[in-house]
């Protein structure tokens, strides 16, 4: 019997799971990593997903950004059903509907700031000119108006995961999925990066936030604990919710 999502009050859901369960086949042993997940994230939400070790968070992040697709139950995001895709159609949706930014930053080492902001637009087939435009105005608002001509050793640690916030949000997607954006940042930087996301949220952007970090997490509106393969706690950021997370500590 599937179990129906959490519902939360706010916009329309822009991502919806159902009874989600992935199996990996390792040899001749059946892995099930997560059993059973439910859950939906609003339009303008800013979720935090925590989950130690093994917990089944990084499958449930690649399923969120369609790098992997579940072995049961459904996934719909931006109202569209995304779970039973081809590897091509789920390339599109990646590119159009999601921003990442990931721990590594993954920048081009060779290309100017701009440049890197670019290439989601390059790949949409967007003309010169209007990539141009469009990743120099996602630098502005990220606070890089002055830096878009460095390449990525030119900028500190927080500068190229704003650089990496630029390039999420040029294609103007309808999720930010940020998988630990602040697991190889100084404490300075790491504060820098979180009020930005901050922001963002405030403006109405989508925020899905990985993390193991509790006083990160702490910087969502609402906590998804993972713990073996299904959902541990699910609820808006209070007192309650902030004592779990406490006594895990």
């Amino acid at each position: 019997m599937t179990t129906p999502p959490i519902p939360y009050e706010g916009g329309s859901p822009i991502l919806r799971l159902a009874d989600v369960g992935k199996t990996y086949a390792t040899g001749s042993v059946q892995v099930e990593a997560l059993h059973g997940i439910s859950m939906e994230v609003a339009r303008g939400e800013y979720v935090a997903i925590m989950g130690p070790s093994g917990s089944g968070k990084s499958t449930l992040m690649h399923i969120l950004g369609c790098l992997d697709v579940p072995t049961t139950g459904s996934y719909d995001l931006a109202c569209e059903d995304v779970s039973r895709m081809s590897e091509d159609a789920l390339a599109h949706v990646r590119n159009r509907q999601i921003g990442f930014v990931f721990q590594q930053f993954n920048l081009l080492s060779s290309l100017s700031a701009w440049r890197n902001v670019e290439l989601p637009l390059c790949y949409s087939g967007v003309g010169r000119s209007e990539r141009k435009e469009r990743a120099l105005g996602a630098l502005e608002r990220v606070g890089l108006g002055d830096r878009v001509d460095h390449r990525p050793g030119e900028l500190s640690g927080g500068q190229q995961q704003r650089v990496a916030v630029a390039r999420a949000l040029v294609t103007d997607p309808a999720l930010i999925l940020a998988d630990e954006p602040t697991g190889n940042l100084d404490s300075h930087s790491t504060q820098d990066v979180l009020r930005l996301l901050d922001e963002l949220h405030d403006q109405g952007r989508t925020i899905v936030l990985i993390t193991h970090e509790h006083d990160v997490a702490e910087r969502a509106r609402r906590i998804v604990r993972i713990l073996d393969g299904m959902i541990d706690l699910d609820g808006q950021i209070d007192k309650a919710v902030l004592s779990s997370l406490t006594s895990l500590r």
